[in-house]
């Protein structure tokens, strides 16, 4: 039994978005530019954008952040997502999710530039995806990362094997199913409401779980010799670690499930690492794109 490297195959692909980058800068005298906005304080969210503006300063990246404060109207944060559109120096723009709670996001994530989208959350993305036109938009980060594990582990071509994804969310579940279903497999998506959901994914080759459910998963669901990739990250109680302590868990009750899986990957340090790995590798293809240069292949 495999248990995946989130981190060690994240630092393969910003090893290679470094490259691009630097190719980048020879041939186009261009630098990938990518802008996150914040509105709030959540504090989570302050966590995730501060790494992910490191990661971009790494890469070599322009990256600027927009700090917005929590009473920012819906008017002044699409205005800021038009000066960012317009911005030619820019070729990426995050909108850190979750807003306030007064804040639409839907409307702000689809006046982003479908070619500036690299959280590949725009209908224009999301529908190149469905239609298999995978060089033309930008896909979803973490469906993307998690596909990397699958491709390393089964190939390029998933032909013959079967895949149930569980969730049928927007962010997730539906652009993994079309990923898998571009590589040829078999694809189940089964949800809240399927019957015989442990049935249905006992018949999984591959076996990708994110409902949000800690620990949902057990290890009668699994196919011996299975590829199970876990997307969800749950906080739970951890009172063997003192009294008010939690732990971070996934959808899949990990240790059982590990010893009938062939391949798992772990929560945390499985496709979490991968999210902002493919983030940065969005937003190279973006910049080459712009400058009319055949992006990079991740």
């Amino acid at each position: 039994m495999t248990i995946l490297d989130g981190k060690r195959v994240a630092s393969d692909v910003i090893d290679s978005v470094k490259l691009a980058t630097a190719r980048l800068g020879e041939m186009a005298n261009i630098a990938p530019g990518l802008a996150v906005v914040i509105v709030g304080n959540d504090p989570a969210s302050h966590a995730y954008v501060s790494s992910k503006s490191k990661m971009a300063k790494e890469c070599g990246f322009t990256s600027v952040q927009h700090t917005l404060p929590e009473e920012t109207t819906q008017e002044e944060l699409a205005a800021l997502v038009q000066t960012l559109n317009v911005d030619e120096t820019l070729h990426g723009i995050l909108v850190q999710l979750p807003l306030p709670k007064h804040l639409n996001s839907e409307p702000i994530i689809q006046s982003i530039l479908p070619g500036k989208d690299v959280d590949g959350l725009h209908v224009v993305n999301a529908g190149k995806l469905a239609t298999g036109d995978l060089d033309g938009g930008l896909v979803s980060c973490t469906p993307a990362g998690a596909m990397i594990f699958i491709k390393r582990t089964h190939g390029e071509d998933l032909s013959g094997l079967n895949a149930v994804v569980i969730g049928r969310s927007n962010l997730f579940g539906k652009p993994m199913a079309q990923l898998l279903l571009n590589a040829n497999a078999t694809v189940t998506i089964a949800h809240s409401r399927t019957k015989n959901l442990a049935e249905v994914c006992r018949n999984a080759d591959i076996l990708v779980a994110a409902v949000g459910r800690p620990e949902m998963v057990k290890a009668d669901w699994v196919k011996l010799g299975a590829t199970v990739i876990d997307v969800g990250i749950n906080r739970i109680a951890a009172p063997e670690r003192g009294e008010g302590k939690t732990r971070l868990v996934g959808d899949v009750a990990f240790d059982e499930a590990a010893k009938v899986a062939g391949v798992i990957t772990p929560v945390p340090g499985g496709v979490g690492p991968m999210t902002i790995a493919m983030l940065m590798a969005n937003t190279v293809i973006a910049a080459y794109r712009k400058a009319n240069c055949p992006p990079p292949k991740f």
